[in-house]
């Protein structure tokens, strides 16, 4: 039997997503996070406690002054290697705590 309806499953995919736009933004979220610690390394990652998205905002919850006094300086950088590693612009600014 000769199917008559096929789509390929990229296309599929890109569909149920174009409906469930709260699911494609939870994985773009979820994205975002493992771009912070594969982009940053494992020890910029030992001092991040706390990591979420809401509202397009990247809020991190970091143990060190210093640290935080230098990812600040390279915010806009930081912001666009992390959009780059997600495919597209997912955060607009971030708030280091």
């Amino acid at each position: 039997m000769k199917r008559r309806n096929t789509q390929l499953l990229g296309e599929v995919l890109r569909d149920f997503f174009e409906d469930n736009t709260e699911l494609y933004d939870k994985i773009m979220d979820i994205r975002i996070q493992r771009a912070w610690r594969e982009t940053l390394g494992p020890m910029i990652n030992h001092y991040t406690r706390n990591l979420f998205v809401r509202d397009h905002v990247l809020y991190v919850s970091l143990t060190s002054s210093v640290l935080r006094s230098e990812l600040m300086i390279s915010k806009d950088r930081l912001i666009k290697s992390l959009n780059d590693f997600a495919g597209r612009a997912v955060i607009r600014d971030i708030v280091m705590r």
